[in-house]
């Protein structure tokens, strides 16, 4: 009877041990597991964070120059970024994709001033209210919250992109890399006979869209359904195609301004093109490459045999003038024939022998 009251008092007593925890312990124990279903539910509703982005450009570059270029969106390497021009199911071009974003409040939009430069600050930042007001796009607002039918927004008249990019040497990792900075869609209005009016709408910071950009997917090809790349792949591999119009310099002013006709444009593009070219095989030493031992020796041996054949030529060449002086000589002035000094003796001996007989 005391043993059976003794185990039970025992394990009374390790009961109460057990759940009798220090506060701070709780405590803790409690916001763990708070911290967990926070994760949990995080991953479940799918954060930005799960994409990852390029590489930032550093800041302090050793080599860095800024250009900026127009995108044409009917180039068929840029043709992913314009279609589909109607929004669908589950695919969207990436204007229609960019101004939802401005809308939701996912991304800022920054105005675009005269000087044509992108400022990326809070000064300068404008609401999706005012794009749509500018811009004459038609939308309703219900419960104070703005509603705008993907028909309305002018998806296929944005065919121009403006897009600024750096071209960078890093010295922290020995890469060089191109990275876009900002992003300004363009309407087009046509008026016939290759008479266009450019009308840009905003800028907006890629920094910002890339993580954004990174859920977007493209079609890479019409013949392979499964080549599909996301946005932000597709500008941080730099598969777009686009002339320069300017190139940051001292005076801020773009290509137009100082190359007026079409040929001196172009010759300036090219200049800028060649340039960035240049550098990067100057970083990464791509010079002309040495010519092996046995291509020196047969090309030695080639400028032997052509040496040897110039001096046989010009040798033959020689005699053969040498030839035909002396054969026009020989024609021009006939043989000389020696007269014999005793012709006259013997036609003495002859007649002194005939007298003896």
């Amino acid at each position: 009877m005391k043993c059976s009251r003794l185990f039970f008092l025992l394990l009374l007593f390790v009961g109460l041990s057990a759940v009798a925890q220090p506060p701070a312990r709780r405590n803790e124990a409690a916001a763990a597991k708070k911290t967990a279903a926070a994760n949990n539910g995080t991953a479940g509703k799918g954060s930005i964070r799960e994409f990852p982005t390029a590489v930032k450009m550093p800041e302090d570059a050793a080599w860095r120059r800024d250009v900026y270029r127009r995108i044409h969106l009917k180039q068929e390497e840029n043709a992913p970024l314009y279609y589909p021009v109607t929004p669908t199911r589950d695919r969207a071009n990436l204007f229609v994709y960019l101004f939802r974003l401005i809308l939701r409040g996912k991304i800022k939009a920054y105005e675009y001033t005269i000087d044509a430069n992108e400022h990326l600050d809070e000064a300068h930042v404008v609401k999706g209210r005012k794009i749509m007001d500018d811009n004459s796009i038609f939308y309703e607002t219900v419960e104070g919250k703005l509603r705008v039918n993907d028909a309305d927004l002018p998806s296929e008249d944005v065919k121009v992109y403006f897009l600024k990019e750096s071209v960078y040497y890093d010295q922290h990792t020995a890469t060089f890399r191109t990275k876009v900075s900002a992003l300004c869609p363009v309407v087009v209005t046509e008026f016939g006979e290759g008479e266009n009016q450019y009308k840009p709408l905003f800028w907006i910071s890629y920094e910002e869209a890339a993580p954004h950009l990174a859920k977007l997917s493209l079609m890479g090809s019409n013949l392979n359904n499964a080549a599909v790349i996301s946005a932000d792949d597709y500008f941080s591999t730099n598969r777009y195609r686009g002339d320069i119009y300017k190139a940051t310099n001292l005076q801020d002013r773009i290509i137009e301004q100082y190359a007026t006709t079409d040929s001196a444009q172009t010759k300036e593009r090219t200049r800028i093109e060649n340039e960035l070219k240049m550098f990067q095989d100057h970083v990464w030493g791509n010079l002309p490459k040495p010519k092996s031992l046995s291509t020196a020796a047969d090309s030695l041996v080639q400028a032997a045999d052509a040496s040897d054949t110039g001096k046989t030529a010009s040798d033959r060449r020689k005699k053969t003038r040498r030839a035909s002086r002396s054969a026009s000589k020989n024609t021009a002035s006939p043989p000389k024939v020696k007269t014999s000094k005793t012709s006259s003796s013997s036609s003495r001996t002859y007649s002194v022998r005939r007298q003896r007989r």
